[in-house]
Protein backbone atom coordinates (compact mmCIF):
# COMPACT_ATOMS: atom_id res chain seq x y z
CA UNK A 1 0.00 0.00 0.00
CA UNK A 2 2.89 2.30 0.68
CA UNK A 3 4.59 1.50 -2.55
CA UNK A 4 1.20 2.80 -4.68
CA UNK A 5 1.05 5.93 -2.14
CA UNK A 6 4.83 6.80 -3.10
CA UNK A 7 3.98 5.88 -6.76
CA UNK A 8 1.16 8.21 -7.34
CA UNK A 9 3.39 11.11 -5.08
CA UNK A 10 6.85 10.62 -7.73
CA UNK A 11 4.33 10.44 -10.44
CA UNK A 12 2.63 13.62 -9.30
CA UNK A 13 5.56 15.43 -9.01
CA UNK A 14 7.15 14.13 -12.37
CA UNK A 15 4.07 15.72 -13.94
CA UNK A 16 4.02 19.20 -12.05
CA UNK A 17 7.68 19.83 -13.26
CA UNK A 18 6.52 19.64 -17.27
CA UNK A 19 7.40 22.54 -19.40
CA UNK A 20 6.25 25.39 -17.53
CA UNK A 21 8.13 27.75 -20.62
CA UNK A 22 5.22 28.00 -22.82
CA UNK A 23 3.20 30.76 -22.17
CA UNK A 24 -0.49 31.08 -22.70
CA UNK A 25 -1.49 32.42 -26.25
CA UNK A 26 -2.89 35.60 -24.63
CA UNK A 27 0.76 36.49 -23.52
CA UNK A 28 2.92 38.10 -25.28
CA UNK A 29 6.34 36.54 -25.76
CA UNK A 30 9.27 37.99 -23.90
CA UNK A 31 10.55 39.71 -26.89
CA UNK A 32 7.48 41.80 -27.53
CA UNK A 33 6.88 42.29 -24.19
CA UNK A 34 10.60 43.57 -23.52
CA UNK A 35 10.17 46.27 -26.76
CA UNK A 36 6.97 47.28 -25.58
CA UNK A 37 7.56 47.56 -21.51
CA UNK A 38 10.67 49.27 -22.22
CA UNK A 39 9.24 52.45 -24.26
CA UNK A 40 6.76 52.38 -21.78
CA UNK A 41 9.44 52.73 -18.88
CA UNK A 42 10.57 55.49 -21.13
CA UNK A 43 7.52 57.26 -21.76
CA UNK A 44 6.90 57.17 -17.71
CA UNK A 45 10.16 59.08 -17.17
CA UNK A 46 9.44 61.31 -19.82
CA UNK A 47 6.47 61.99 -18.16
CA UNK A 48 7.64 62.36 -14.94
CA UNK A 49 10.65 64.53 -15.63
CA UNK A 50 9.62 67.02 -18.30
CA UNK A 51 5.47 66.73 -18.39
CA UNK A 52 5.17 67.12 -14.63
CA UNK A 53 6.66 70.18 -14.24
CA UNK A 54 4.71 71.87 -17.18
CA UNK A 55 1.97 73.29 -15.48
CA UNK A 56 0.12 73.73 -18.22
CA UNK A 57 -0.09 70.20 -18.80
CA UNK A 58 -1.48 67.46 -17.01
CA UNK A 59 1.29 64.35 -16.52
CA UNK A 60 -1.59 61.72 -16.25
CA UNK A 61 -3.29 62.60 -19.35
CA UNK A 62 -0.28 62.88 -21.43
CA UNK A 63 1.22 60.02 -20.06
CA UNK A 64 -1.94 57.81 -21.05
CA UNK A 65 -1.36 59.95 -25.03
CA UNK A 66 2.08 58.19 -25.14
CA UNK A 67 1.21 54.71 -23.81
CA UNK A 68 -1.64 54.99 -26.61
CA UNK A 69 1.18 55.63 -29.22
CA UNK A 70 3.27 52.97 -28.01
CA UNK A 71 0.51 50.34 -28.08
CA UNK A 72 -0.33 51.40 -31.47
CA UNK A 73 3.52 51.79 -32.77
CA UNK A 74 3.70 47.55 -31.35
CA UNK A 75 0.51 46.61 -33.08
CA UNK A 76 -0.54 45.63 -28.80
CA UNK A 77 -4.01 46.33 -27.19
CA UNK A 78 -3.74 48.51 -23.61
CA UNK A 79 -5.37 44.99 -21.69
CA UNK A 80 -2.81 42.80 -24.13
CA UNK A 81 0.15 44.62 -22.17
CA UNK A 82 -1.54 45.14 -18.46
CA UNK A 83 -2.26 41.53 -18.64
CA UNK A 84 0.46 40.10 -19.90
CA UNK A 85 2.68 42.75 -17.33
CA UNK A 86 0.38 40.94 -14.45
CA UNK A 87 1.49 37.84 -15.80
CA UNK A 88 5.00 38.23 -15.97
CA UNK A 89 5.04 39.79 -12.50
CA UNK A 90 3.62 37.37 -11.15
CA UNK A 91 5.90 34.75 -13.00
CA UNK A 92 9.38 36.08 -11.11
CA UNK A 93 12.10 34.22 -12.54
CA UNK A 94 10.56 35.24 -15.92
CA UNK A 95 9.97 38.91 -15.69
CA UNK A 96 13.92 38.97 -13.56
CA UNK A 97 14.70 37.61 -17.01
CA UNK A 98 13.74 39.59 -18.88
CA UNK A 99 14.28 42.50 -17.01
CA UNK A 100 17.92 41.38 -16.90
CA UNK A 101 17.91 41.22 -20.48
CA UNK A 102 16.34 44.86 -21.04
CA UNK A 103 19.29 46.35 -18.71
CA UNK A 104 21.41 44.14 -20.72
CA UNK A 105 20.52 46.07 -24.05
CA UNK A 106 20.14 48.99 -22.31
CA UNK A 107 23.53 48.98 -21.44
CA UNK A 108 25.00 47.58 -24.80
CA UNK A 109 23.00 50.61 -26.49
CA UNK A 110 24.82 52.60 -23.95
CA UNK A 111 28.47 51.31 -24.51
CA UNK A 112 27.71 51.58 -29.08
CA UNK A 113 27.07 55.28 -28.67
CA UNK A 114 25.17 55.04 -31.96
CA UNK A 115 24.31 58.78 -32.50
CA UNK A 116 20.18 58.81 -33.83
CA UNK A 117 20.93 59.08 -37.45
CA UNK A 118 23.16 56.33 -37.47
CA UNK A 119 20.29 54.35 -35.77
CA UNK A 120 18.06 55.35 -38.44
CA UNK A 121 20.25 54.13 -41.54
CA UNK A 122 20.48 50.88 -39.63
CA UNK A 123 16.49 50.35 -39.95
Amino acid sequence: MNRRYIFIFGLGLLMSCGNNDQLPAVILKPEKMQAVLWDVIKANAFTTEFIKKDSAKDDVEENLKLQTQIFAMHKVSKADFYNSYAYYKSHTPLFLKMLDSMVTQAERNKNLKISPLQAQKDE
